[in-house]
């Protein structure tokens, strides 16, 4: 299963130490490791990114990691954040985090001043292995299941626009003349919405589709390397 991992640690030694874990578990064929960074939390509120690595996923999956950590970290904590490699392109959406704003809150909690973050994107068929690892080093592990709710959401919200737009138009063609101009006004309003949705849930599909295709080569990546070994 696809998941986002947020692991708090008191410091950064034993972050690194988490980080490597992490992609010795990875080397073991026991989890796969798409990105992960290392997020130190300053005294001021603010995130620096200490350590990342984006793989061959590039700036698509640095949007999603770039984003929680900005959210995690603040407002500054996003800016910083943006200035990473792996966060080009970032976009300050909680929508892109693809994992809800609870969780956020929930890491936020934890993350206080001077606390270090392991985050990454992982692919796992169970949690024991990861939480063991990082609770021996006293890590406090967060974890969220990504799926396609927000791209739900995005459906859901284009078709309520749509029924909008319909009622409106039905009653533009039975208005009075003085009440079509204000009509037309909430119209227009309405289809630019519209428009605006439909081409970010056009975003948000594309997106997802080069993650799937990158997660794939990774996948054939390991396939072919365990095949050469044997």
């Amino acid at each position: 299963m696809d998941r986002v991992l947020v692991v708090v640690f008191d410091n950064e030694a034993k972050a690194s130490e988490g980080r490597s874990a992490l992609l010795q578990l990875d080397a073991e064929a026991t989890v796969f490791v798409y990105a992960t960074s290392v997020v130190v939390k300053r005294a001021d509120g603010t995130a620096a990114v200490r350590q990342e690595d984006g793989g061959v996923f590039g700036t698509a999956l640095g949007t999603t990691l770039g984003t929680l950590i900005g959210f995690v970290g603040g407002p500054a904590g996003a800016a910083i954040g943006a200035l990473s490699g792996m966060t080009l392109g970032m976009i300050a959406d909680i929508d892109q985090t693809r994992v809800g704003g609870d969780f956020i809150d929930d890491v936020r909690k934890v993350l206080t001043p001077g606390k270090v973050a392991l985050v990454a994107d992982v692919e796992e068929d169970e949690t024991a292995p990861v939480d063991t690892r990082m609770e021996k080093l006293g890590g406090t592990v967060f974890r969220r299941s990504v799926s396609d709710v927000r791209d739900i959401a995005n459906d859901e919200d284009a078709a309520a626009i749509k029924a909008d737009l319909a009622q409106l138009k039905a009653e533009h063609a039975e208005a009075k003349t003085e009440r079509r101009a204000k009509l037309e006004d909430r119209i227009n309003q309405l289809d630019s919405k519209l428009q605006a949705r439909l081409q970010k849930a056009k975003e948000w599909r594309e997106r997802e589709r080069k993650l799937a295709q990158a997660r794939l080569e990774r996948l054939k990546g390991r396939s072919a390397g365990a095949q050469a070994k044997t």
